[in-house]
């Protein structure tokens, strides 16, 4: 098989490469009225998980499938998401113009919250690219996968967090944070995350009738109210 070959791993990886271009500057684009961002994370994890996995897709419909499905629950997880963050940054900010220190136990719940809030956020929108919930479920699912796969989340949210750091200490990488610095962690995270997906997805549809159980769909979001339900009976990689 030649290099040029349209189905070497060389042409192959130029494909994805491509792929996530395409993807991280669609997602940055639906992500500009700030509101839509929830849903134009969601689309973007949808595409990842799919290109993770090595199913067909088409970025662009795909992503404003996903983008459609989810808008309504996304948006209001976002703006949950977006009020937790301006209140952590509003005690941050009072903290560090503060004349007088805070009390210790104050600081050390404030940096609690952060970092359970950013376990979290890593979740929210992979889980709800994947499985059907209702807002409450998906929030609290989320967080229970990040705890659940804690070392692996503790990768991801560095994977996620590098591409500011990178421009931070190097801005002449703009133009290459600009093309793929959402696409691309959310790719690796895909990665990360893909075999504790699909154990949890063939676990939930082991537990339903075979009457009420859907044909496997590769499009097909995955329902289940209570993660730790599951996770009882599936044991960690």
């Amino acid at each position: 098989m030649g290099i040029f070959n349209i189905e070497s791993p060389f042409m192959q990886a130029l494909g994805k490469i491509a792929d996530l271009m395409l993807l991280n500057v669609l997602t940055l684009i639906c992500c500009l009225p700030i509101v839509t961002a929830g849903a134009s994370l969601t689309a973007m994890h949808y595409i990842a998980l799919k290109m993770a996995r090595g199913e067909d897709y088409y970025i662009v419909r795909g992503f404003f499938k996903s983008f459609k499905e989810n808008f309504k629950q996304a948006t209001i997880i976002w703006l949950l998401l977006l009020l937790m963050i301006c209140f952590l940054g509003a005690d941050y900010l009072i903290m560090s113009n503060s004349a007088t220190p805070f009390p210790f136990i104050v600081r050390v719940v404030i940096a609690v919250v952060t970092f359970l809030t950013l376990l979290t956020a890593t979740f929210l929108f992979p889980a709800l690219a994947r499985f059907e919930n209702s807002v409450f479920m998906t929030i609290k699912n989320a967080f229970m996968m990040s705890i659940l796969q804690f070392p692996k989340t503790i990768l991801m949210i560095i994977l996620n967090v590098l591409p500011v750091v990178l421009f931070f200490f190097f801005p002449q990488l703009f133009p290459i944070i600009f093309l793929y610095g959402l696409a691309a962690p959310a790719f690796g995270g895909a990665l990360i995350y893909n075999k504790f997906f699909k154990k949890l997805e063939d676990h939930i549809r082991s537990l339903q009738p075979k009457e009420e159980a859907p044909q496997e769909d590769e499009d097909e979001k995955i329902f289940h109210d209570e993660l730790q339900e599951v996770e009882e009976d599936t044991p960690e990689e």
